[in-house]
């Protein structure tokens, strides 16, 4: 199904939210030097300070609340984990933790876009994706890669 232009915000952060997994675990491949880890630990520091504190804000104010969806309990224990994996690599950035962080982060995402956007889609009427695709749109952080 084509994504809702309501929740295309949303998912163009899940896109850079991936672009950050994919960059992440290639980096590690290529050079697992301390050096390394500590940069790519400080970028997805960074991009979570800039854009996945605000795009969980709107998911957990905004888009949830409006979804009377299994998933969501769920959902936001996984933000709490990622959250605590922020946290974690602020102490002591490792290889671990990023690769742990990346795997959760995409499987979040992938959860997010083929579960519960599809089903908000599919369940929420017109009226009520374009109300929320405003709010959306009007707190979204948007980045360039």
């Amino acid at each position: 199904m084509l994504r809702d232009p309501s929740l295309i915000p949303l998912s163009h952060q899940h896109h850079n939210g991936l672009a950050l997994c994919v960059l992440t675990e290639r980096s590690l491949r290529e050079d697992p030097s301390p050096a390394n880890v500590e940069k790519l630990a400080r970028k997805a520091i960074d991009r979570y300070e800039l854009e996945l504190t605000n795009h969980f804000d709107i998911e957990e104010r905004i888009l949830f609340p409006a979804s009377d969806s299994a998933l969501i309990a769920g959902l936001i224990s996984e933000h709490r984990r990622l959250e605590a994996l922020i946290g974690s690599l602020r102490a002591r950035p490792s290889a671990a933790l990023l690769l742990e962080f990346a795997a959760l982060l995409r499987a979040h995402i992938r959860r997010e876009e083929n579960e519960l956007f599809e089903e908000i889609q599919r369940r929420l009427p017109r009226a009520a994706l374009d109300a929320l695709g405003k709010q959306i749109d009007a707190q979204v952080v948007r980045i360039c890669l």
